[in-house]
This record gives C-alpha cells, sequence and structure tokens, in this order.
C-alpha cells in the first residue's frame, strides 16, 4: 500500500489515516493538533464515552522550565539551571538525550498552542519547585497555570463528554484557578473577598444556572482539555469514544495501525504513518499492581477513573517487544475515600495547614506532612516495611479549631460547612470524631498512648515553630500552602480543643509512573534498544522522563504534551524528508 501525507481522510467512516493516537488526554490532543497542522490526517481514539482522561480531572499545571511567561514577568531561570535541577532530581535514571529533548522542546510546545489553539496559560510565580534543595532549583515561575475558558462554545459536548470532578471546583461546582485556590488557602490578604467574588459569579449566572449546575467556566484540567477539544474541532480531528483499543497491527516489522472494538465489533484501523499511545498507565488493573507495585496495592486507592487507564497500551507494547522502565512507581499522593463516589481523592494542600498531623497505627508521625505527594506515598510503603504493616493506612488526626478553619478532603472549613451539614454516612467511614484524643484512637484502632506522645511533641514544635523530627515549614515548597497569618511556623499549629478528628489515608496515586521505554523523538524502544518502527508513547504509558522524582507542579502533563509535540513533529519531519526525497513510503 503505498500513500501521500496530503491524502486528509474526512470521512467519519474512514479506517484508514495517517497518525491514530490512543487516548485522549493533554498529550493526545496536543499531539493531534500539532498533526493536523503538518498536514496530516489524524484519528483520535477514547476508551470511554467522555473525553479528557485524568488530564480532564488534574490541576491542568504544565512544568516548564525556561518559559517565555516567567520572562515576560522579569524571572530569571535558564537551560543550564534547569537542566542541572533536572539531572539532580532524577538522580541518573534518565539518559541525557530525553532530558535535553524535554527542556528544548517544552517552551517551544506551549508557545506553539498559545499561537495556534485556544490553550492560554499564565504563570503560577509563587509556586515553587518540589525539591528548594537541590542545585538549580527555583522558588516559583516554572509552573503554568490554565487559564479560564468559556466552554459556551462547545455545546452540549461539555456536559455530556468532558470529564469532570467536583474535587477541583470550589464548593464542588465553581470554576477557579490554582492561583485563586492558592490565595484562598495559603489565607492570604483579600481571600474572603475572592471567594465571595467567584460564588456571585457563579449564582449570577442565570441562564447557565436554568440548564445546569455545572459553570460554563471551565479552570484547571478541564479548563486545558476544553480548550484543547475546541482547538481539535476547529481542524476538524476525529475523536471516536467508546473505542477500546485491543491491539496493535503490524506490517514488515513497522506498526501500521490498531486493532479496537467499537459499538460492539471489532475494527482494524490502519496508520500509514504512526500510532501515538497516550492511553494512561496501568493503575486501573489490579493484576498488573500486583506484578509491578508495591504490595500492598489496590485500585480503589487510585484517584484516577475507574475502568480507564487499565494498561492495554502497555501490554500491547510489551508483546512487541518493547522495554520498560520504573515500573514498580506510581505518581504517588495520600487520598481518602469518600462514600458513594466512583475514585479516591487525593490529598494535596491540605496536608501543608497548620494543625493537622498523619499518624500510622502507633500513633507516630513518619514524614513531614508537607512535602511533596510523591514523596509523602514513597514514606508510606517506608514506614509500613519498618513497621511491620502499621502504616497502611495511616490516619491523618486535627482538632476543633482546624476543622473550622481549613478544609481536608471533601470537608469545606466548618465556618462555610459545619459538622451538621456533613452527609451523615460520613461520620465513622470517611472521618471519625470524639471529645478526647484517647477515645478518637480507641475508634481508629491505634495506639493511644503513641497518638498523645506525637500530639504533645508536636504542640511544643508549633510553640517554637521547630519542627525538629521531619523540619514541616522549614522550607519554601512548605510554605506555599500554610496558613501566612500563623506565626512562627505557617505550617504547625497545636492539637489542643475538642472535638478531635481522624480520617483515613491510603498510598494512593494519581498514575503509575513507568511503562514503555522511549527515546527523546517519543519513540518505544526494543529491548535491544532500538526504536520499534512507526509506535511512539507519551504520557503515562511511557516511562516518565522524570525518573522517580517530581520536579515540580506539573511534571506530568507538560512531559505528556511536550512529547506528544516532539512525537508529531517527528513523525512530520520523517515523511517530509521521504517526499522531498521523492520516496513513498510501503506499508
Amino acid at each position: 500500500m503505498t500513500f501521500s501525507a496530503l491524502d486528509k481522510p474526512t470521512n467519519d467512516n474512514q479506517t484508514t489515516f495517517d497518525i491514530i493516537i490512543v487516548g485522549s488526554g493533554a498529550g493526545a490532543m496536543a499531539s493531534s493538533i500539532v498533526a493536523s497542522d503538518h498536514g496530516l490526517s489524524v484519528l483520535v481514539v477514547e476508551k470511554s464515552g467522555k473525553f479528557g482522561g485524568t488530564s480532564a480531572l488534574s490541576g491542568g499545571g504544565i512544568w516548564i522550565p525556561n518559559n517565555d511567561h516567567f520572562k515576560a514577568k522579569g524571572g530569571q531561570d535558564s537551560y543550564q539551571q534547569a537542566f542541572d535541577y533536572l539531572k539532580a532530581s532524577t538522580e541518573n535514571r534518565v539518559s541525557d538525550s530525553r532530558l535535553h529533548a524535554y527542556l528544548t522542546h517544552a517552551p517551544e510546545m506551549i508557545r506553539y498552542l498559545e499561537r495556534k489553539s485556544r490553550v492560554r496559560y499564565a504563570v503560577a510565580e509563587k509556586y515553587p519547585d518540589y525539591y528548594p534543595h537541590l542545585e538549580g532549583s527555583l522558588a516559583g515561575g516554572r509552573t503554568l497555570d490554565p487559564e479560564i475558558f468559556d466552554t459556551t462554545c462547545m455545546g452540549d459536548e461539555v456536559e455530556n463528554q468532558l470529564k469532570a470532578s467536583a474535587s477541583t471546583l470550589l464548593m464542588g461546582k465553581i470554576a477557579w484557578t490554582a492561583r485563586d485556590a492558592h490565595k484562598a488557602m495559603a489565607r492570604e490578604r483579600g481571600w474572603r473577598l475572592l471567594l465571595l467574588k467567584l460564588i456571585m459569579k457563579y449564582k449570577l449566572d442565570f441562564g447557565q444556572r436554568r440548564k445546569t449546575r455545572r459553570d460554563r467556566r471551565a479552570a484547571l484540567g478541564s479548563s486545558l482539555v476544553a480548550s484543547l477539544r475546541q482547538s481539535m474541532t476547529d481542524r476538524n480531528i476525529p475523536l471516536w469514544l467508546d473505542t477500546d483499543f485491543t491491539d496493535i497491527v503490524f506490517s514488515q516489522d513497522r506498526v501500521c495501525g490498531i486493532e479496537v472494538v467499537r459499538d460492539g465489533e471489532k475494527q482494524t484501523l490502519n496508520a500509514k504513518l504512526a500510532v501515538i499511545f497516550a492511553s494512561g498507565g496501568f493503575e486501573q488493573n489490579q493484576k498488573l499492581r500486583d506484578k509491578y507495585l508495591p504490595s500492598p496495592s489496590n485500585v480503589k486507592w487510585s484517584a484516577t477513573p475507574p475502568g480507564n487507564n487499565t494498561g492495554a497500551a502497555l501490554e500491547a507494547g510489551i508483546r512487541a517487544g518493547a522495554n520498560t522502565d520504573i515500573m514498580d512507581w506510581c505518581w504517588w499522593s495520600p487520598t481518602v475515600k469518600v462514600p458513594k463516589e466512583d475514585k479516591a481523592r487525593g490529598l494535596f494542600a491540605e496536608r501543608a495547614f497548620p494543625g493537622a498531623i498523619v499518624v500510622d497505627g502507633l500513633g507516630k508521625r513518619f514524614v513531614n506532612e508537607a512535602a511533596p505527594y510523591l514523596e509523602f506515598g514513597d514514606a508510606m510503603y517506608r514506614n509500613n516495611a519498618a513497621t511491620d504493616g502499621k502504616s497502611l493506612p495511616a490516619w491523618v488526626i486535627f482538632d476543633a479549631n482546624f476543622r473550622f478553619n481549613y478544609a481536608m478532603g471533601p470537608f469545606m472549613p466548618a465556618q462555610i460547612q459545619p459538622d451538621s451539614r456533613l452527609p451523615k454516612g460520613w461520620l465513622n467511614t470517611l472521618y471519625w470524631k470524639a471529645d478526647s484524643l484517647d477515645e478518637l484512637a480507641k475508634q481508629i484502632k491505634i495506639d493511644a498512648d503513641g497518638l498523645s506522645h506525637t500530639v504533645e511533641r508536636i504542640n511544643r514544635f508549633a510553640t517554637t515553630g521547630v519542627d525538629e523530627d521531619f523540619g514541616r515549614g522549614s522550607n519554601v515548597f512548605d510554605r506555599y500552602y500554610g496558613d501566612t497569618n500563623v506565626k512562627p511556623n505557617p505550617c504547625l499549629a497545636p492539637i489542643v480543643k475538642g472535638p478531635f478528628y481522624a480520617m483515613r489515608i491510603e498510598a494512593g496515586d494519581i498514575g503509575t509512573k513507568g511503562g514503555l521505554l522511549t527515546n527523546e523523538h517519543a519513540q518505544v524502544m526494543n529491548t535491544d534498544n532500538m526504536p520499534i518502527a512507526g509506535l511512539y508513547a507519551i504520557g503515562n504509558c511511557s516511562a516518565s522522563v522524570m525518573g522517580q522524582s517530581y520536579p515540580g507542579a506539573g511534571a506530568t502533563l507538560g512531559p505528556a504534551m511536550t512529547f506528544g509535540y516532539i512525537a508529531a513533529n517527528h513523525i512530520a519531519k520523517d515523511i517530509t524528508k521521504d517526499l522531498t526525497n521523492g520516496k513513498q513510503t510501503t506499508l
């Protein structure tokens, strides 16, 4: 079969495309836009009935060192500084060629999308890198936060087909940026007025309220995915939902298509140039978790949607001879399971708020609660091994003062959502409550003496402002979500006032970190360290360019979108070179 890259299908019944992308997250959509702009025909297939994957449920931030937005505000960053930081944080687990590819193309990628698509970002100037102790880190400026996106242009598609998560919305329904959330959570000056404005803008949108409780303004991951999806629509790029990838198709040692199940029927789709896997990790596949991840492990602890991210692309790649890496790691995050919700909720900012601690079954702290969530999850497993299984689950403990002032998981502060307004089914399932710490320890079956000693110790640290055990609040990252009004340490406050509360937390995740090993072009490598012709992988189905680290907020989506951009350009460059040389490619 011969082809020209200029053949571009327009029919939804087409089964032959230049590029087929498996998955519909931010990386997949970004890649489809770039490929389409090169004049290539693209099909995006999505397993579920809604598009956006875990990207739509995320904060939507992207970690882009040396970006234009920070520079425009006078920020100081450099390629070498960013490379030094990445090299230190990845600890030689990732090739220099991949690191250089990311640092070179990440600023290009977002520059391209903001110029050519509806995607818009702003710099989160105060959001620090996660490892401030490492050479090359910055106290802010590398994370970009999606701007609000008005979804009116999307019609019914946004309501029926865009994934949404109440956990990323103010009060479960109101759009706000990560910058808004930080101001409110850190209780910076003007935070109450900010919340009032956001609430009133939502409530006064009477036309939208008559149709749905969903805010017409998308933010965070929903904003990113909505703007990318509309940019696909602008280009007539087809997106097939409810299309389940099952395997790769080969011809003459080259990937030439995929097999899917659509409308209950098996179908073969032909890819003239390449297949790009962008279908997420394997965290929703218990058998694969049991095979690769630390024990114990449970799909129910994950904060990603059930039924998706089951590792189909990973398994197909392995069958095709692909190499893998970092298979024993997730993007760890402690999670809580809220009754009647289909997935667990990650605890991100709340752990830095003053007046809450996390303890194991012995009633002892085992980690800096404000640490990055990847390191927090890793600490849960390390402590679980050291205490013979006493760290899974762990427990977050707080008092009435904390409950009144701060959010925790699905709890809004009691000054907004008192206990009387909490669902009755949450008591003794999501949270436990008692008038004394001893009684609380008995309810959740942890060591009461250990908890009492731990609370005494943390109360002393709150007075001095120095956490002598784990250094909580001693660096710029910890303090990012601390309460700026609390002195001397914005991350420490005493636990003294009843009633006292506990929430059970698990060693959850926001996706797996390991997957198909790729090179600097996002090509999947085989076990002989050679590219598998016609096969690319980006996002969580590929081994992370960040290795076992999490350098900054957006270090998942940033690489997914960047390597999607790289893959599309690499495919287009190869076909352009062939056409320039007067060649045709035969599959």
